[in-house]
């Protein structure tokens, strides 16, 4: 389960040394070894906060924090853990909590991440089964930049990527076969990459055949409720076809 760590420093307990120590041993320990840390940052002190309200549809900005306060939040780290009990282990070796404070919360409930990339990759095996070109399109976000074996040259934007697909479709007399083997997904937040061997085969109208395999790494970013393709990288041994997807055998 995912953690917030809200990193509050000052109060009145105990002061603040002269000479903290050092967070990056904390970091490094729950982040490379343990990956217990998902990543964080320091946060600006209040003094450069902005604090924003609306009232009567009207706008109203403030400079300087929501309330003043002795304690102020400095920071903060996102942690997966199995338990609570583990995120309060974690938070309680930070430097900062021998002289400030350290406020968990769990991330409200949501939907696994792996499950809903998983299906999205799924819906592109559809859609290529389909020759559905609208369904594989929205997969992608439309800002995506995809780069097709072979020929490494750039397809960006949603517009480019639907017509690349229609002109490779015309040459294909049916179905799209795609087939994924060794899927690898890393999840951070709303960032996630893949690693994937994806075989692809079909007919041509030529008479040929269409028949590859492609390492794949694609970028995904999630966008409200959904997860979107943002980047495609796709390569292929050397003396594959020239068409810049499949290899061609006659």
């Amino acid at each position: 389960m995912k953690y917030m760590l809200l990193v509050c420093g000052g109060g009145d307990d105990t002061a603040a040394p002269a000479q903290p120590e050092p967070v990056e041993p904390w970091v490094e320990d729950l982040s490379a070894r343990r990956e217990v840390r998902l990543h964080g940052h320091r946060l600006r002190p209040p003094a450069d906060a902005v604090t924003v309200r609306v009232r009567g549809g009207e706008v109203l900005r403030t400079d300087g924090p929501f309330a003043e306060t002795k304690e102020y939040i400095a920071g903060f780290d996102v942690l997966e853990c199995a338990t609570l009990e583990e995120a309060v282990e974690a938070a309680a070796r930070h430097p900062v909590a021998s002289f400030g404070a350290m406020e968990i919360r769990a991330f409200w409930d949501e939907t696994d991440a792996e499950t809903e990339i998983r299906r999205l990759d799924a819906e592109l095996t559809e859609a290529a089964r389909e020759r559905d070109v609208e369904r594989a399109m929205a997969c992608y976000a439309h800002d995506a930049q995809v780069f097709p074996a072979a020929s490494g040259q750039e397809t960006s934007g949603i517009d480019a990527l639907r017509k690349a697909g229609e002109r490779a479709l015309a040459t294909i007399a049916g179905p799209v076969e795609r087939e994924v083997s060794d899927f690898r997904l890393r999840v951070d937040e709303s960032i996630a990459f893949s690693h994937a061997l994806v075989r692809t085969r079909a007919a041509r109208t030529d008479g040929g055949t269409l028949d590859t395999t492609a390492r794949v790494t694609t970028g995904y970013r999630e966008a409200g409720d959904r997860w979107q393709i943002v980047h495609q990288h796709s390569s292929v041994p050397a003396g594959a076809g020239d068409d810049g997807s499949w290899e061609v055998r006659s």
